[in-house]
């Protein structure tokens, strides 16, 4: 219904205004006498208020000896729509649109992998979009605003879905999980309590487990957790071990009595390659970065076995406690996976909680072709998976595993306002004691759509596609007499470089690489990683697009090359 105009007198001032809704009458006439003490000239709304909208609203005080105003609830602006509830997706169809248009927009607008011009032109076109003052007084239409600055981002991104973008372990997400993750942040789901997300809360067991039965450890529903990653996953699994070995030692919990003494004796054994998160984690967990303790390498850059007991031995004959070895199953640059069954016999002889940070190779588990490399991963203590590498999926994917449910413990919370004791008694299960945060999304939804969606074949035929693509770059690379291969790929990644003008010393070398990846940043014709081998620079292509084809790898290693020929005989100036 339309309500008819109602006028207000005007010696009211700024306050006399037309008001065309019947709230909006309500609400200016008790404006009025609050601020003047006496009512204003009597209008009539066109209907009267209806019995459900009376009961709704609220009664606010009138003048003296007059009677209360019912103001009915007001309704939220457009742009302060909910994405749940009944109206939830009608109020999402306009941005979503707004936001399909922007991602076509943007792409179009960047034209390859990277925006063109470097930080500086990418910084610029920020600011010019996003404004001078983010946070104004007064805001805008959502779906204008979404699509400005949607387009801006997408625009100023580094595509992964790009072939040209391979440059790190940043993968593309699939379509059916980027829209399952917006179903889940429609509801916004928290697992730190039952009520908070009763769907949520059931599912995520069982996704561990699926997990846990992928690699072997059949911890079962209760023995593992989603998490931000795998930096967390590492903490979890060094933060466990540490509280084992102090229990073990001392007889008292770490999480209640610190470190104490043992602060200084605790030692954590990885390989030379290994992820830099564990010695980062090493220092939150008050052990520092100098317990941690370099295993050697073989050729292939896997941690020997050998060198691993004989440090294990060493730290104990001086009086130290091994804590945690953390083997590698999927290193960064070359994909390493050390010998799992050699590590795990080893930690068991000397009573060492073993982790394996399978951040990158945990994927391989699902492809039948390489699933033999992880022999041996189902005996660890402990795992850490990332399915936002090899698993496609949006931003954050991580997971935690362990054998033994019970090893969680030092986890454990009572918080009276999240997991009652009596609740739980009641039937009502709580996840708060199982992760390292409280408010946690349904990470787990995304997963269960792309598992029931593609299943292992599905998902296993997309890693074998990668490491097809990483074999071939190495083939055509060992070929090309201006490009060298650092080792054979194992995975999907491949270190190589360009080999810099004839007779190049190992400095001009290394210039060469560093100056030609920087220009095709700049240009926005490539992202290609870099790293450092032996003290030398060298590149890293990291192929976790399925969808790439050998051409499109032909063509970017082209790039490298001109780019490298270009950087080595520089035109002379002008």
């Amino acid at each position: 219904m339309v309500s008819r105009p109602h006028r207000v007198h005007s010696c009211y001032g700024s306050a006399a205004k037309v008001c065309t809704d019947r709230t909006l009458w309500y609400l200016g006439k008790a404006y009025l006498w609050r601020c003047h003490g006496r009512r204003p000239p009597t209008a009539v709304p066109a209907r009267p208020v209806d019995g459900p909208a009376r009961r709704r609203g609220r009664r606010r005080p009138g003048p003296p000896g007059g009677r209360g105003v019912t103001a009915p609830t007001r309704a939220a602006p457009p742009a302060a729509a909910l994405a749940g509830g009944a109206t939830g997706p009608d109020a999402l169809a306009p941005l979503l649109d707004a936001a399909r248009q922007a991602l076509t927009t943007g792409a179009a607008r960047r034209g390859g992998p990277v925006p063109t011009g470097g930080p500086a032109a990418t910084a610029a076109a920020v600011r010019a979009a996003f404004g001078a003052d983010l946070l104004p007084e007064q805001g805008d239409d959502p779906a204008a605003v979404l699509s400005v600055l949607a387009t801006a981002l997408v625009g100023g991104t580094a595509d992964p879905a790009d072939p040209h973008c391979a440059g790190h372990l940043h993968c593309p997400p699939l379509a059916v999980a980027v829209a399952a993750d917006l179903v889940a942040g429609a509801v916004n789901p928290s697992l730190d309590s039952w009520d908070q997300g009763p769907s949520a809360t059931a599912l995520e067991p069982l996704v561990v487990d699926a997990l846990g039965r992928l690699v072997g450890l059949h911890g079962g529903p209760d023995a593992g957790v989603l998490t931000s990653g795998g930096t967390e996953s590492n903490l979890m699994g060094l933060l466990l071990a540490r509280d084992t070995v102090v229990q073990r030692v001392t007889g008292r919990s770490a999480a209640a009595g610190g470190l104490g003494a043992l602060a200084d004796r605790l030692r954590v054994f990885c390989a030379e390659v290994a992820h830099f998160s564990v010695r980062r984690n090493a220092a939150l967990l008050g052990l520092g970065e100098q317990a941690v303790v370099p295993v050697p390498v073989d050729h292939a850059y896997r941690m020997d076995p050998a060198a691993l007991a004989d440090r294990i031995a060493t730290a104990i004959r001086v009086g130290l406690l091994p804590t945690a070895v953390v083997a590698t199953a999927g290193s960064t640059d070359f994909g390493s996976v050390d010998p799992l069954p050699q590590i795990v016999d080893v930690c068991a002889a000397h009573r060492v909680h073993c982790h394996v940070d399978a951040a990158y190779g945990g994927g391989a588990l699902l492809s039948t072709r390489l699933a033999g490399l992880l022999t041996g991963i189902g005996r660890a203590d402990s795992v850490t998976l990332d399915l936002h590498k090899f698993g496609w999926q949006p931003v954050p994917a991580g997971v935690f595993l362990t054998a033994d449910p019970a090893r969680l413990a030092p986890l454990a919370r009572r918080v009276d306002y999240l997991n009652p004791a009596d609740d739980e008694t009641a039937g009502y299960p709580s996840l708060l004691g199982r992760s390292l945060r409280t408010t946690r999304r349904a990470d787990a939804f995304k997963l269960a759509v792309t598992f029931r969606a593609l299943g292992r074949r599905g998902l296993g035929a997309l890693v074998d596609r990668c490491h097809d693509l990483a074999r071939y770059a190495a083939t055509r690379i060992a070929a090309d007499p201006r490009l060298e291969l650092a080792a054979p790929p194992v995975l999907s990644t491949v270190v190589f470089r360009h080999r810099g003008p004839a007779g190049a010393d190992p400095a001009d070398r290394d210039r060469v690489n560093a100056v030609l990846r920087r220009r095709l940043l700049h240009t926005g014709a490539a992202v290609v990683g870099r790293t450092r081998v032996a003290d030398a620079v060298w590149l890293k292509l990291t192929l976790l697009n399925p969808h790439a084809t050998e051409t499109d790898l032909a063509a970017l290693l082209d790039l490298v090359v001109t780019a490298g020929d270009d950087v080595s005989h520089p035109e002379p100036p002008r």
